[in-house]
């Protein structure tokens, strides 16, 4: 029996060291989980707390999209933090160890400019988001600051940089535009591109980048090119995600990044003349649950389009716009494009210029796509925008 002990023993030691030289210290994305952080937004927080309470295993961090800044850089909660739903979903979270970092959202250029290039001005700023994260408990602050000017680009990497230096350990994690490549952006590529965001110094002072990759539409003038044929506007197609994040990673370390992912759609009017679409005029922003209810009214089918998106065509019951079905289309036009390329047939019959409807949205199959992409390049995890309960529920067996 003493030999069969030892033996096990020297057998169990032997399995651990194997183990700890076949996994090194620092892990890599793809042999552990990414962490999964998303954002609720102030518009729908009661359904967005109930969302997140429900998956609160599959998360790393809730970013509560709750404040916006005034004109003199003063903080507005717009979610009430401080109320009764939000105060007990906060403490359920930290208690499962899921960290709570409320984004603070500033998207008037002028106004940013004026208070960060100010001394006096910008420490006041500094110094209400320090006390708003030690008031609350909070675990960090998330910075979302948009359509800066370019000549502010210095002095926002100045406030990050004492930003930082006064939340001490407390996180610092930035949300920013996401950058496409200037082949893929211009014609004619400036001598000199100006950018408001230095992502070299936002590596340096910020915990965690969350890159927006969503709301691509037309920027991209390749892909444009290439996936021309059938309406093109994506939320985020992942073949432009990819050369965003090959951009980024020269600046920013793949340890820091989380991919954003678009939960939504969109809805635009199409104008289509003929040989192409001429002309996308976004409608507004729509859920799954609604754009499914426009797909049953209009009995339509979602089919994946070339953006590796869910979209459907349809002529709105108020137009007057007639489509025979006679007209000839390609035999392998996915279910929920016939309308589009019937009003494309009707334009080059006819040399008129039209208009049809389309819905566009990123499903769990769409939202799988940035998954593994940000599993193949190592990336430190993703960040949903927005968990408020309208979000293709499959995408959670993906984030387990």
């Amino acid at each position: 029996m003493t030999n069969m002990k030892h033996f096990k023993i020297h057998y169990i030691v032997a399995l651990f060291v194997a183990i700890s030289i076949m996994t090194p210290s620092g892990v890599s994305a793809t042999e552990r989980s990414l962490e999964v952080s998303g954002w609720i937004p102030y518009w729908r927080d009661s359904e967005g707390i109930k969302d997140a309470k429900e998956h609160l295993r599959d998360l790393d961090r809730v970013f509560p999209f709750a404040y916006t800044v005034t004109t003199k850089g003063q903080l507005r909660d717009q979610a009430g933090l401080s109320d009764k739903e939000w105060k007990n979903f906060i403490k359920s979270a930290q208690r499962k160890k899921v960290e709570i970092v409320p984004t603070v959202m500033w998207s008037d250029g002028v106004s940013i400019h004026t208070v960060l290039s100010d001394d006096v001005l910008r420490a006041a700023h500094i110094s209400e988001i320090v006390a708003m994260v030690k008031k609350g408990k909070y675990n960090g602050v998330d910075i979302d600051y948009e359509s800066k000017k370019a000549e502010t680009i210095n002095y926002f990497s100045l406030f990050l940089k004492e930003l930082k230096g006064e939340l001490g350990k407390k996180l610092l994690t930035c949300t920013v535009e996401a950058r496409t490549p200037p082949e893929s952006l211009y014609r004619e590529i400036p001598e000199v591109i100006e950018y408001a965001n230095d992502y070299k110094e936002i590596a340096k002072y910020c915990d965690r980048v969350e890159l927006m990759t969503y709301d691509q539409r037309r920027a991209d003038i390749k892909l444009n090119a290439e996936k021309a044929g059938q309406p093109y506007m994506p939320l985020s197609d992942v073949d432009w995600v990819r050369k965003v994040v090959e951009l980024a990673l020269k600046d920013i370390p793949k340890e820091k990044i989380l991919l954003g992912v678009p939960t939504y759609g969109h809805h635009y009017i199409v104008t289509v003349a003929p040989d192409w679409y001429k002309n996308y005029r976004r409608i507004g922003a729509l859920n799954v649950p609604g754009i499914l209810d426009i797909a049953k009214e209009y009995k339509v089918k979602p089919s994946r389009n070339r953006a590796g998106e869910m979209s459907f065509t349809y002529i709105p019951k108020s137009s007057l716009l007639k489509l025979p079905s006679s007209f000839k289309i390609p035999k392998d036009t996915p279910k929920g494009n016939i309308i589009a390329a019937r009003a494309l047939a009707y334009a080059n019959k006819s040399g008129e210029t039209i208009t049809f409807n389309m819905a566009t949205y990123s499903d769990a199959e769409a939202m799988k796509q940035k998954i593994d992409l940000a599993k193949e390049f190592n990336l430190r995890g993703i960040a949903l925008f927005k968990i408020d309960g309208q979000e293709d529920q499959k995408v959670w067996k993906y984030l387990r």
